[in-house]
């Protein structure tokens, strides 16, 4: 089973946006999905109160999130993907702690940059797999960035943190889904939002792919030593 957490703490980063577009994206790919509101704001579960799909499953749990996932585990979840408050607490170093992989959602803003640094520090002290994921960003003219974004990704550079080659728009379409309690693919199929959560799925699904081969890997030659 595969545990995806979203963490930062500052507010509006994205961290409920991306959950909610990812969780509907990858349960529309038959993979059974669980999502697990671990925010007191409960965005997530307000957001899964307007759906009319089963899937993905929510389950709250602003306290408890060990026994959540384990009971996730038992119930067969391929992925788990964690909301958590954006806040210094308990439960978002417990998330951190049993994530496969942390994705940290930042705007291209001084405000969102300099927040960044407390999450990545959490990550590298708990020693988790984690890259940012710029959201909120202006879109690009002739497929180049803005510059915006393009000084984000050097100040990001500067703290050697990993970030995703991509970028999330500012887009009605993902608040206009999300109202809707879709995602971005069952809203518009065809729409650009569509196809920037598709290839950031893309590649969180390659980098736990390789966490978990790594790790496979590593369990054999123990056993062979």
């Amino acid at each position: 089973m595969n545990v995806l957490v979203f963490a930062s703490r500052k507010g509006g980063s994205g961290k409920s946006t991306l959950t909610a577009h990812l969780g509907a994206h990858i349960a529309k790919q038959s993979r059974p999905t669980l999502l697990i509101d671990a925010d007191p704001q409960g965005s997530i579960s307000l957001w899964h109160s307007l759906r009319e799909a089963e899937q993905p499953v929510l389950k709250r749990a602003t306290r408890g999130l060990e026994d959540a996932v384990k009971q996730a585990k038992r119930s067969g979840f391929e992925w788990v993907l964690v909301d958590t408050p954006p806040v210094k607490s308990a439960v978002v170093a417990d998330a951190v702690r049993l994530a496969t992989f942390v994705v940290i959602p930042t705007r291209p803003s001084m405000f969102d940059l300099d927040a960044v640094r407390e999450t990545i520090a959490l990550c590298r002290q708990l020693r988790r797999p984690y890259a940012v994921v710029i959201n909120g960003a202006p879109a690009k003219r002739n497929d180049a960035e803005a510059g915006v974004v393009a000084d984000a990704r050097r100040q990001l550079a500067e703290m050697d943190a990993p970030v995703w080659s991509g970028q999330l728009t500012s887009r009605a379409d993902y608040a206009l889904s999300l109202a809707a309690g879709e995602g971005a693919r069952e809203f518009d199929r065809e729409s650009f939002a569509t196809a920037e959560v598709a290839k950031l799925w893309g590649a969180l699904d390659r980098s736990v792919r390789a966490i978990n081969a790594a790790h496979q890997k590593a369990r054999t030659q123990r056993v062979a030593a």
